[in-house]
């Protein structure tokens, strides 16, 4: 799930962080700059582990700040194929599911892999909302938002950006995690106690 990444970047310190040390400002300007990004077939960038080598230091014209080239090591995130995975559940939809794991939220379990027989059923608290029920061991069990579901990762996506978003859609997601839950062992954690 995490991972160490091998980055190289160009990297510009401003005048006002040259009084730290060299690796200091470097590392600030670097988390901000890649912390909670994503990076195409890399993942979601976590934290800055470490930097390897610091060259350059030189101050272009009209910049006025030295500019590096920084190898650096990163912890990034990204699910490996067949892992498994606990989350809460956010929202349910007649597509199926969409789960988070507290700092990412774009997992989705289509509704053909979630555990069956399942069934989806308006909410009485909130009659446009829908959310799925499922059958376990004779007892229909409703899941409610929060709720822990225990999943496997079937495929880790990167979009290509859209050049339009239609008014009202949803936020365009960089890296979108797809899952099935319906195999033994997996479901509302609950159930697996």
């Amino acid at each position: 799930m995490f991972f160490l990444s091998k980055l190289e970047h160009k990297l510009r310190v401003p005048p006002h962080k040259l009084d730290l040390p060299i690796e200091e400002s470097i590392t600030d300007e670097l988390q901000s700059i890649f912390l909670d990004k994503i990076i195409s077939k890399l993942g979601l960038c976590v934290s800055v582990y470490d930097i390897l080598s610091i060259d350059g230091g030189f101050v272009l014209p009209d910049n006025g700040a030295p500019t590096y080239t920084v190898v650096f090591r990163m912890i990034m995130f990204r699910p490996y194929i067949g892992e498994i995975i606990e989350g809460k559940l956010l929202e349910s939809d007649t597509k199926g599911v969409r789960l988070s794991l507290g700092f990412f939220e774009d997992i989705y379990v289509p509704s053909y892999a979630l555990q069956q027989p399942a069934h989806l059923v308006p909410d009485p608290e909130r009659p446009k909302e829908k959310f799925w029920t499922w059958m376990h061991e004779d007892e229909e069990d409703f899941r409610v938002e929060g709720d822990e579901i225990r999943f496997r990762v079937t495929s880790v996506d990167y979009p290509t950006i859209p050049l339009e978003q239609d008014e009202g859609s949803k936020p365009f997601a960089p890296m979108v995690v797809i899952g099935e839950m319906n195999m033994e062992g997996l479901g509302p954690a609950s159930w697996w106690v």
